[in-house]
């Protein structure tokens, strides 16, 4: 395999960091939106799908064609199966938003590459070893760490926060589960498969759900329209534009480092915006779920190679 030209992994950095900084101010148009998470998830699954389908259209990718190289009967069943996780998902983390903050949300909700690795050790028959289990075990204690609940007060009657955590850790299995079955769809467009789950969103929300949007519709400011199709044209159009054209230039460690651009923002945006800043052991458990996925995704050491083999 060739390296990858030094102007090429260069821009395809500066891409996938910009995507993250873009993904970690959606809070923001979460919060400022004032709507419910449904209502949320419909406009920016609309919003997104015409913004992504108008950048396909200029690249020709919507053409018959193309489509119809795209999309089979296996891989449409399977695009639609992850536009259901994932609109869920996107419900589920709004919610707990709503719920928690943009911070804590958005730290539990980091985990998801955990699940994808017990995820495929369940399916796939994969193996785990030493190492990868007790960097999973590191993260899960930063996650404990990460999420407040043991901290003073923190649960007084907080029925509500708790359901946020868990609304913020179901959406990350979700989430893990999406990433397992797009790997079984090696060659198909990622832009098409975000559209296709955006179309899921439109289509379905209103039909599971048909008085949330009619209540809030009526009520929108134009200064709410604005976070709605903010959140649809940069946090689904733009940012996936920048972060899907970004991984084909970088290497894995790069692409292991920089994916944390979206959580360490999320991070400063909701203390610098809200003054919500985690406290020092949540600070800690975001350390160690870093470390503990760079130590997964790079292939980091934990045990001792003489006592790794002397367990086998």
């Amino acid at each position: 395999m060739q390296p990858l030209p030094q102007t090429s992994q260069r821009q395809g950095a500066i891409m996938l960091a910009s995507g993250g900084l873009l993904m970690g101010t959606i809070g923001v148009f979460v919060e400022e939106a004032r709507l419910s998470a449904m209502t949320l998830v419909f406009f920016r699954c609309l919003f997104g799908m015409l913004s992504l389908g108008a950048f396909c259209a200029c690249k020709g990718w919507l053409s018959p064609r193309q489509l119809k190289s795209q999309f089979t009967r296996r891989t449409l069943g399977l695009a639609l199966a992850t536009g259901v996780l994932m609109v869920t998902q996107w419900v589920a983390f709004f919610d707990s938003i709503h719920r928690t903050s943009i911070a804590v949300s958005t730290v539990v909700f980091h985990v998801q590459p955990f699940w994808v690795v017990l995820m495929g050790a369940a399916l796939f028959h994969e193996r785990l070893g030493a190492d990868r289990l007790g960097w999973i075990g590191i993260a899960f204690v930063g996650l404990v760490l990460a999420s407040g609940v043991l901290a003073e007060g923190s649960l007084q009657g907080h029925q509500r926060y708790l359901i946020g955590i868990a609304e913020a850790l179901g959406g990350s299995v979700l989430y893990a589960s999406v990433t397992l079955i797009a790997k079984s769809l090696a060659g198909f467009r990622p832009h098409l498969l975000t559209i296709t789950q955006c179309a899921v969103g439109t289509i379905c929300l209103p039909l599971i759900a048909p008085f949330f949007a009619p209540l809030e519709l009526a009520h929108i400011s134009a200064a709410q329209w604005g976070w709605l199709v903010g959140m649809g044209v940069l946090h689904t159009g733009l940012s996936y534009v920048l972060i899907y054209g970004a991984l084909p230039k970088l290497t894995t460690p790069v692409i292991a480092v920089l994916l944390f651009v979206y959580p360490l923002t999320a991070i400063v945006v909701d203390a610098v915006v809200y003054g919500r800043a985690l406290s020092v052991p949540q600070l800690a458990g975001m350390v160690l779920i870093v470390t503990a996925s760079l130590g997964v995704n790079l292939g980091w050491r934990l045990v001792p190679p003489m006592l790794a083999r002397a367990r086998r």
